[in-house]
């Protein structure tokens, strides 16, 4: 089984998916101004190939790598990976899934040991690429970047990260032993769903968590960025897999230059506060049921708060509004604007604008329409059956 390769330092509770939650990620939040594609190199641009063998490879990488760690306070997690600086200025390039749910990012520059508090320029779910910006840096090393379109099988390799979070950059050598390869890969325990990544270098360089978002570089520069292995045991060789680093830079240019589309968010994403389920599925029963059976058939054997602050400690409601179908709230996020409308636990919200809402998937669906800033009209139906419509203003929340 392949996992990402990050660092979960303190486990989740719930599977149930935080939406909307109401975060404030700060005065470099949504509103940020963007680098430009301008600022992200072009693959190749390495002038010369990296002699002398690994260990060159290392001493001119290793200056531009960064050491991330991210605190996810609605997930009760912490979790370390690893990013590349691609621009003097504090841009870094990483996995989406290293700052996947994060509510505070720093970055430490390994080399100099300085570190900075980071902010999402912006993300790309499908293909689990992530640039952030690092506050007030100016005049860091970048990475050597090299081709991946020139990388062969059997070609030397050395990958470089944050090994088990330890807060140091080790370096494992190998070679690339397959290229364009598909990968379905999975945070460690698999409290989050898979994601299939297309494309990907392959190689028997041991990557293992921490190292996500880390280079997998050669005498031509970094031609990959470090994003899952299979958790070799005794007797069972390393297999590790790398994104291709002219894709990162070409989904990097797109979130630098402003270029939202289906599969990239720039900057933060709209956020109303609450917790619920995933799917399809437009029973608010059946969803419940679905939660209690993924987390053990934990529900509440009482009463439910009225809200929360992260995720430990959420039970499925034992009330549910009497509807068919609509997007069942498991619990919500306390200050919150759901919270501060009135939502609760055991409600189920039937439409959003006067659309309506048949599943967890639909709110997915229609919301991601909208910005930070934004006011939509909630329509949601309470434990007790009495059915409401309230104005929320959305905020910026965590990155997806």
């Amino acid at each position: 089984m392949l996992t990402h390769a990050i660092m979960a330092v303190v486990g989740a509770a719930l599977a149930t998916v935080l939406l909307l939650a109401f975060y404030n990620p700060g005065s470099g939040g949504s509103g940020m101004s963007l680098p430009g594609s301008g600022a992200v190199p072009a693959p190749g641009t390495q002038s010369a190939p990296l002699s002398g063998g690994e260990q060159a490879i290392v001493t001119k990488v290793k200056p531009g790598l960064v050491i991330i760690n991210t605190a996810l306070q609605y997930a009760s997690e912490a979790a370390a990976g690893t990013g590349m600086v691609i621009n003097a200025g504090g841009l870094v390039l990483t996995n989406n899934h290293v700052i996947n749910g994060s509510t505070k990012i720093t970055a430490t520059v390994a080399s100099t040991g300085t570190t900075y508090p980071a902010t999402v320029v912006g993300y790309d779910q499908s293909r689990d690429i992530a640039l952030i910006q690092l506050h007030d840096a100016s005049g860091l090393t970048t990475v050597p970047i090299g081709d991946s379109s020139k990388v062969r099988a059997g070609d030397a390799v050395v990958a470089l990260g944050n090994a088990e979070g330890r807060g140091a950059i080790t370096a494992k050598p190998g070679q690339v032993t397959a290229l364009d390869q598909t990968i379905t890969a999975s945070d460690d325990g698999g409290s989050t769903a898979s994601e299939t990544l297309h494309g990907m270098i392959q190689t028997n360089a041991d990557i293992v968590p921490g190292d996500s978002g880390g280079p997998l570089a050669s005498s031509a520069g970094v031609i990959g960025m470090d994003t899952a292995g299979n958790n070799a045991g005794f007797q069972q060789a390393s297999t590790g897999f790398a994104i291709p680093v002219n894709t990162a830079l070409s989904v990097a240019r797109q979130i630098a230059g402003g270029h939202a589309s289906s599969t990239v968010t720039i900057g933060y994403p709209p956020f109303v506060g609450i917790f619920i389920g995933s799917g399809p599925d437009s029973s608010p029963q059946a969803q419940a049921r679905q939660e209690e059976q993924q987390n053990g058939g934990v529900g509440s054997n009482g009463s439910a708060p009225r809200c929360y602050t992260h995720n430990s400690n959420v039970t499925v409601p034992s009330t549910i509004a009497p509807v068919n179908s609509g997007a069942l709230i498991i619990g919500t996020i306390c200050g919150s604007p759901a919270a501060s409308a009135g939502l609760t636990g055991g409600a189920v919200i039937t439409a959003v604008n006067g659309r309506a809402v048949g599943s967890p998937d639909d709110l997915h669906g229609i919301l991601s329409r909208f910005h930070p800033g934004d006011t939509i009209s909630v329509t949601w139906v309470s434990p007790s059956g009495q059915r409401s419509t309230s104005s929320l203003k959305l905020t910026a929340g965590p990155p997806m």
